[in-house]
């Protein structure tokens, strides 16, 4: 009896470490990329988790982001989708901007989704700037008023973690994730992965989301980390300026895969700076991608009405 029970946790914990291999392609842990009861088991936490073979994950819409209108609060009916703010104090006109926006339209909707870059540049959660203080706060406020809010980190702030989440009050999503929006299936992501001509960037990207590397530079000092994203933001700015206008846009072989991959008609994301609405037709269906804009010299918004009807515009 003893050695099945032996067996029995052998088993879990490589069911848990398998999983937590997986999920370090996307750099999170279990916890973060998949909604699971205490109960469930490990066969079900494996399932959830999109294994084998796949970086695949799916919330359920029964488990966390089902929308559901409070027929109690007022000036619902939509939902709000923002990218690529690439906050800094060097710009306070648009954080200034952002705070506005969020006080006035974001505190009095179904939910907003943040779908990464958020800020110029994170550095990690024990960063003391005034800027992601004065940030959180703002969040926390929309949260407070009875709004989810949900964050999808982009290769700006890809090392924002749990601690600021709290802090700001927003849950952290999976990229790419698929989301059940007035009930329909939506899928949402940041955007660079789809970029796959850009096999450059997609290296870097690899290794900067390896939970060891970024275990390693968050071991330094404040002082170095922001010396390192300085040098990092420097080499960015000339590499974009080198490089083909097309190789920073998605693909569109990675767009049909995706759409395929996960069985929506309809996705969401940022990243490229391209705003625009596409509809297309893929196996048949009517598809839709919509691209979020940046926040660089004004501010740019997807409205989402309850009815799906989407509207993207400009602010500022």
């Amino acid at each position: 009896m003893r050695d099945k029970a032996r067996r029995r946790s052998r088993i879990r914990i490589r069911i848990r470490i398998r999983i937590r291999k997986f999920c370090a392609v996307c750099s999170m842990s279990l916890r973060e990329s998949v909604a699971v009861p205490r109960a469930a088991s490990a066969r079900t936490i494996a399932s959830r988790a999109g294994l084998p073979g796949q970086c695949a994950h799916r919330i359920r819409a029964d488990e966390s982001l089902c929308l559901r209108p409070d027929p109690q609060r007022t000036g619902g009916m939509t939902t709000l989708f923002i990218s690529d703010l690439h906050l800094d104090a060097d710009r306070p006109d648009i954080t200034a901007l952002f705070v506005d926006f969020l006080a006035h339209e974001a505190a009095h909707v179904d939910a907003l989704f943040v779908l990464g870059d958020l800020f110029e540049v994170w550095i990690g959660d024990d960063d003391d700037a005034p800027l992601a203080r004065e940030v959180a706060r703002s969040l926390r406020t929309v949260a407070a008023h009875g709004v989810p809010v949900s964050f999808i980190r982009g290769n700006r702030d890809f090392l924002l973690g749990r601690d600021y989440a709290e802090q700001a009050g927003f849950a952290l999503l999976p990229d790419p994730c698929v989301v059940s929006l007035y009930g329909e299936a939506v899928l949402l992501l940041h955007g660079d992965l789809l970029c796959t001509d850009d096999t450059d960037y997609l290296a870097v990207r690899r290794q900067v989301r390896d939970p060891a590397w970024q275990h390693a530079l968050l071991a330094r000092s404040l002082a170095e980390r922001r010396a390192f994203a300085l040098q990092a933001r420097s080499t960015s700015a000339s590499r974009q300026a080198s490089m083909a206008l097309e190789t920073g846009d998605a693909t569109q072989t990675a767009v049909d895969d995706a759409f395929r991959r996960f069985g929506a008609r309809r996705m969401v994301h940022g990243h490229t700076h391209r705003p625009a609405v596409h509809d297309t037709t893929l196996d048949g269906m009517p598809r839709q991608r919509i691209v979020l804009g940046d926040w660089y010299e004004q501010g740019s918004v997807l409205r989402w009405e309850r009815s799906g009807e989407v509207a993207l515009s400009r602010l500022g």
